[in-house]
């Protein structure tokens, strides 16, 4: 099943599939624009050593971008020796996200939730289109375990969701793609739940200090985005 939210004036064409890998019922693939990334969700029986008699499961993710996912071939990190610093800092984003839209004491305290984000194609937007995919594959993986009595509760809260803003030419740009984002003034990452509530902020200007002003006039601009991301999100799961 897919589906696929076509473009307004702000937002790229939003595309879900889920069970998109044979193996992994937990699986989608999130095309945004012409960025896609397959986004898998799965549960392994062993936490890390800090949470031992804490009572309490974990969740991380794990991201990373395929050689020919951009116009140039990357080079494959294992092959390097090191992950970067940008996927390790994306990966603790999307970790940080995630966790905030279960509640991790309802997961089995011998569990971890491992999401997988792996990047096919990037047209701007990786991280936001990962965390919108990989919270409607852990939805799918919550429920199935909980459904086949695995777990005693659902630990899924909300529903969370990401989106771009960048600032070019005094004009606010919305859900950016490549060349967009690579030319903006200004470039925020912002991530809500369902209630609008703001998990997480990554700002950055890039050429010009932002204001009080143009800061609360992105913050509008993405409380009015974000619920169509959700709704989609939303629209995907209803026959599950």
């Amino acid at each position: 099943m897919n589906l696929l939210i076509k473009r307004n004036k702000n937002i790229r064409p939003i595309k879900f599939i889920k069970n998109y890998i044979k193996f992994n019922k937990s699986s989608v693939l999130i095309e945004s624009g012409n960025t896609k990334v397959i986004c898998n969700a799965s549960i392994e029986k062993k936490i890390p050593k800090f949470l031992k008699n804490k009572k309490s499961g974990w969740l991380r993710a794990e991201y990373s971008m395929l050689p020919y996912s951009t116009s140039i071939r990357n080079n494959r990190e294992i092959f390097k020796g090191k992950q970067s610093g940008r996927t390790i800092e994306i990966q603790r984003l999307i970790s940080r996200i995630l966790r905030m839209s279960i509640d991790l004491k309802k997961l089995d305290n011998k569990s971890t939730i491992v999401v997988d984000c792996d990047v096919i194609q990037a047209d701007g937007g990786t991280r936001t289109a990962s965390v919108n995919g990989s919270s409607v594959a852990l939805y799918i993986l919550l429920k199935e375990l909980y459904t086949q009595k695995k777990i005693e509760k659902n630990p899924f809260k909300n529903l969370v969701a990401g989106i771009s803003i960048g600032k070019k030419n005094n004009k606010l740009f919305c859900d950016m793609n490549y060349k967009e984002d690579s030319s903006t003034e200004i470039d925020v990452n912002i991530f809500m739940n369902e209630k609008k509530e703001i998990i997480e902020i990554q700002g950055t200007s890039e050429k010009k200090p932002i204001s009080k002003k143009n800061f609360f006039h992105i913050l509008e601009l993405a409380e009015k985005n974000i619920p169509l991301i959700l709704n989609a999100q939303k629209k995907i799961l209803e026959k599950i």
